[in-house]
């Protein structure tokens, strides 16, 4: 039995009638039998007010991905079931026989359903409005989160970043930023294709074609280069590739600015548009003033220190009016993608979301009250005075989550919230602590929208091929986490008398996990 079938073993631990003090003897064997010492494995199974196994409870672990259920709930608790991500098309210019005299600006509001086609629509909005021309900018406005590329100069994960389980989220993901590869090859040559169509940018193939196994292809897959000539971008792929094959690859390796910016050109154009402009990112000075002028109209600050006449939250008074909008999925959906498939970008949006929007019942979502952005916004550009809103918009999202943990009572000392999908190295908490959260999702008001979002035992999500013939399969709702030196599995089991368990298990030792790289699931 493998050392991950050791950590899944403790699933069936809630079946027993009585209580262990320690681990199941099951899995310490096969702990010891792979080399993990029982202090590398903390664990905490109950049966309503019972415990059934505690071992290393209080130790701060690395817990993977199950991180996700915490960033999740509190995701579900705080913005609640009608909160959707919201992109929307602005203009401080009017429209003038045919032509928008201004800019065009894509504001991005932390939207995980922004796909090309969802831009296509946006643009066709355009078209029908009577707009044929723009002949200002195509700004890009990622301003909602702070960094507003968190991406930029940030070290990779690991050795593959071109994989989609590595994008980096900013509040304008268009697409996710991936371009989908067609690689095609007979006994003598290759071909390649893309999509979606951008703007002056091409694959192509340097891959080598060898005799070898089409369902193996990724063993000798090598990172993408991209070699700019002028205006034109070209993704050139990498390895070996078996003849006689095809396979289709999503890979993140165009700047996202130059990757929008392609984007929406190639769709205008196919519209039959035209962007007189160049593309141009939001600028922070500008922005701040923007969200100044708007804290001033909301009276959360006053030119003179007195507070004026206040306006409705939400009210937009930096010279730009809504020509087009596009809103998310509602969050339950969005919650089920992440925690069945274990999406890191969806996970780390939501996570970033929490430090810097609120639900709105009509909108689906708009910023937090402008002062509050204020701070933030000056906070980043150095600006900030003592005891101001923290920096970046992880650190509110991390405050929100530990004002969450202390309404019900649980104590968060010695976690530590990088990004909130478990794609960390850094990131921690004590299995009692993971085991209290999911507690109080039995309580919560939306548990049947989170416990559908778990993975199902034997049955679909990142648990489809796992414990198929066991007796928590179909039954068992759980989530894992893989790093390499991190096992874990937490969620809900019922017993043998359908009674509702709550499991947690988290293995920190290297011998744990099964490795980093291509082949590595990041769940």
């Amino acid at each position: 039995m493998s050392l991950r079938r050791s950590a899944l073993a403790l699933l069936l631990a809630c079946l027993f009638s009585s209580a262990h003090a320690a681990l199941p003897e099951s899995v310490a064997k096969l702990a010891a039998a792979g080399g993990i010492p029982e202090d590398a494995i903390g664990a905490v199974v109950l049966r309503g007010d019972t415990i059934l196994v505690s071992n290393e409870a209080d130790r701060p672990m690395n817990p993977g991905s199950t991180i996700k259920l915490v960033t999740t709930l509190v995701g579900l608790e705080e913005l609640g079931p009608v909160f959707r991500g919201r992109t929307e098309l602005r203009s401080n210019g009017s429209i003038v026989n045919g032509v928008l005299r201004g800019d065009l600006i894509l504001r991005g509001g932390a939207d995980l359903d922004l796909t090309a086609d969802a831009m296509t629509h946006l643009l066709e909005r355009l078209h029908t409005l009577g707009i044929r021309k723009i002949a200002g900018d195509l700004v890009l406005d990622r301003q909602l989160f702070q960094p507003a590329r968190p991406d930029a100069g940030a070290p990779a994960f690991d050795e593959a970043p071109e994989a989609y389980y590595n994008v980096v989220p900013d509040a304008l993901l268009l697409n996710m930023n991936m371009l989908h590869v067609e690689m095609a090859a007979d006994a003598r040559a290759m071909t390649v294709s893309m999509l979606p169509e951008l703007e002056k940018v091409d694959v192509k193939s340097a891959m080598t074609l060898v005799d070898g196994d089409c369902a193996k292809w990724e063993s000798g897959w090598q990172p993408p280069t991209t070699v700019k000539n002028g205006e034109r971008l070209t993704v050139v792929l990498h390895g070996t590739f078996p003849r006689n094959c095809r396979k289709s690859y999503g890979i993140n390796v165009l700047d996202r600015d130059a990757y929008a910016d392609r984007l929406v050109r190639a769709t205008w154009k196919r519209l039959g548009g035209t962007i007189a402009g160049r593309t141009r990112t939001l600028d922070l000075a500008h922005y701040t003033s923007a969200v100044t002028a708007a804290a001033v109209a909301q009276g959360a600050v006053g030119t003179d220190g007195a507070a004026p006449h206040a306006q409705p939250a939400g009210v937009v008074t930096d010279g730009t009016h809504l020509l087009a909008e596009h809103v998310s999925r509602a969050l339950p959906e969005l919650v089920r993608d992440t925690l069945k498939t274990s999406d890191n970008a969806f996970a780390r949006t939501l996570f970033l979301s929490l430090g810097s929007l609120q639900s709105d019942p009509v909108l689906g979502s708009r910023p937090l009250p402008a002062g509050e952005r204020l701070a933030m916004l000056m906070a980043a550009n150095g600006e900030a005075k003592a005891g101001s809103v923290p920096a970046t918009t992880a650190a509110k999202a991390n405050q929100v989550i530990r004002a969450w943990l202390k309404q019900q009572s649980i104590d968060s000392d010695g976690i530590v919230l990088e990004n909130g999908s478990g794609l960390s190295r850094n990131e921690r908490i004590k299995p009692v602590q993971l085991a209290a959260v999911l507690r109080a999702g039995q309580s919560s008001w939306w548990l049947p929208e989170f416990q559908a979002s778990l993975p199902i035992v034997g049955v679909d999500g990142t648990m489809r091929r796992r414990l198929k013939d066991s007796s928590a399969a179909s039954r068992a709702r759980i989530k894992t986490g893989t790093l390499n030196g991190v096992i874990a599995i937490a969620g809900y089991v019922p017993d043998a008398n359908g009674e509702e368990c709550i499991v947690v298990a988290i293995v920190n030792h290297e011998r744990a996990g099964n490795g980093v790289g291509r082949g590595l699931s990041m769940r």
